[in-house]
């Protein structure tokens, strides 16, 4: 699965992203030194990553597996629908649309 956010600025929407973050605005989600996310909350912490990338009109996330284990469907649910929601709630006026995809794409890594 992957989830693409529709702007003009995608740089701009994930360096708002991160810094909501360094400054505690933002307190579910995480990052490593290589750039990718992972939820924080106890339930769901580092079940999965997403890992950026800028593409032109677009910031995309797409999800890596644990190396241990794979992404359940459940797993896929919850990071897609929280990051959507996270974006929704602090950077609405940075994109005009957030779509997950139903299925693995090719960049994703799931099992």
């Amino acid at each position: 699965m992957a989830v693409y956010f529709s702007t003009t600025t995608p740089q701009t929407l994930l360096n708002a992203f991160k810094k909501a973050i360094d400054d505690k605005h933002i307190v579910t989600w995480g990052y490593d030194a290589d750039g990718d996310f992972t939820h924080t909350a106890e339930q769901w912490k580092a079940q999965a990553w997403f890992r950026p990338l800028i593409k032109s009109g677009s910031l995309r996330f797409t999800i890596m597996k644990r190396k241990d284990s794979h992404v359940s469907p459940v797993v896929y649910a919850i990071y897609h629908g929280r990051l959507i929601e996270t974006m929704l709630a602090h950077f609405d006026t940075v994109f005009t649309d957030g779509v997950a995809t139903a299925k693995a794409q090719s960049d994703d890594m799931i099992s």
